[in-house]
């Protein structure tokens, strides 16, 4: 239906079609004066223009966003042009964008923290394990080893930890790293009897505690203490020297249990 100038005008149920809304809230916009068709036909029906409907897509977009109507009448009614509308909405939509963005991340964490297997908190995964446990080094050591049996069947196990499990495994690794460091300080060659017995203790505790760990396997995690800084440091930090002792030991041991 077109107006004696040529306009194209919208029935009730065109304009709902177009934006996705229902008959009825568009009868409510108009009895309350928030957007009033500006024609009627001849038996008195509702008929939109072309401003009527630019109006009615403002509408949309600020209750989408969250305003209340009175808010939107005030806003529709304050002398601006049509970009400005534009405008101010592109930038509240940017805004709800950017919460969303930052919800996303909150919820990933949360999904991050359900399949760690490590049910604690930030403050006590620090209390457990220092400051340098690190979301990076767990980030990227499931990008590196996520796919294979070892890792499933380590978060399978760990995901079922307390966190005095945890603080059991801990106490487990720390008697192991002085077992190591009492060796070498006391002048113990990596393949001395304490050394490698200290070195099979790791691998029974990884094995127990993780993951089936072979003596090959257990051969690589050593060449991994001394190829990777942060492993060196970790060890480094409790005793000059201990990252190589460690990876010595455990090839020592590794080559008493193959002969």
């Amino acid at each position: 239906m077109t107006t004696r100038t040529g306009q194209e005008l919208l029935t009730v149920g065109q304009v709902a079609d177009e934006l996705g809304v229902t008959v009825r809230t568009l009868h409510h916009y108009d009895e309350i004066g928030l957007v009033e068709p500006s024609e009627r036909s001849r038996a008195g029906y509702r008929l939109y223009t072309a401003d009527d409907l630019t109006r009615l897509q403002h509408v949309v977009v600020y209750r989408r966003l969250g305003f209340g109507l009175e808010e939107v009448r005030l806003l529709l009614d304050h002398p601006e042009g049509v970009e400005k509308h534009l405008r101010r909405q592109r930038a509240a939509v940017a805004e709800r964008l950017e919460e969303m963005r930052e919800l996303v991340a909150a919820i990933d964490k949360a999904l991050e923290r359900e399949g760690s297997g490590m049910r604690l908190t930030k403050e006590e995964q620090r209390e457990l394990f220092g400051e340098g446990y690190s979301d990076e080094y767990a980030a990227e050591a499931e990008e590196r080893w996520g796919d294979t049996d070892a890792w499933r069947q380590s978060q399978d196990r760990t995901g079922r930890y307390s966190k005095e499990d945890w603080v059991q495994v801990k106490a487990e690794a720390d008697a192991l790293n002085e077992a190591f460091v009492a060796a070498k300080r006391a002048g113990l060659a990596p393949d001395s009897t304490e050394a490698m017995d200290a070195a099979e203790a790791h691998r029974r505790h990884i094995h127990d505690r993780f993951y089936d760990l072979s003596h090959e396997f257990h051969r690589g995690l050593g060449d991994m203490y001394v190829a990777d800084p942060r492993f060196t440091r970790t060890y480094e930090d409790l005793e000059p020297g201990l990252a190589q002792y460690v990876r010595d030991a455990i090839h020592a041991n590794a080559d008493r249990h193959a002969g």
